[in-house]
């Protein structure tokens, strides 16, 4: 029986090219087997164009981007959000909402600024397996 909804509860933007960032759609795709996330990447065309929909600034392309519905969240406010959609012990990080939203995305920026240096990074976009391509939206 395929559990893949046909509309995500959130769609989150990423960058591609992030080894990080990549690591966490693979561990999210794991622990998400109904599809309540889907994904693109911030330099895919379908990215480009749902930050434009939402309004989103260029400025944002260093942080991960959760859209849900008509609101999107960034950094770590972002982050806190797909925990908290997660199965358990994943939602206790949520708690750490009451942490100032500065100090958060404090620490946020300071991971984002060096993760290729930490992490690494490719020449191209993670590119999904066939399998996985239903989860990912479509340029065009």
């Amino acid at each position: 029986m395929d559990m893949e909804r046909s509309e995500p509860d959130a769609v989150i933007l990423f960058d591609g090219v992030c080894h990080l960032c990549q690591g966490v759609v693979k561990f999210l795709i794991k622990r998400d087997p109904t599809g309540r996330f889907h994904f693109a990447s911030l330099q895919s065309e379908a990215g480009r164009r749902l930050l434009e929909e939402k309004g989103v600034h260029v400025e944002h392309l260093g942080t991960i981007i959760v859209l849900e519905k008509d609101n999107y969240y960034i950094r770590s406010t972002g982050a806190l959000r797909i925990a908290k959609r997660l199965r358990f012990p994943w939602p206790l990080l949520y708690g750490l909402i009451i942490v100032p939203r500065f100090i958060r995305d404090a620490v946020y920026r300071l991971v984002a600024a060096n993760r290729y240096r930490f992490f690494g990074k490719d020449e191209t976009c993670l590119v999904p397996t066939k399998e996985l391509s239903k989860r990912f939206l479509k340029d065009g």
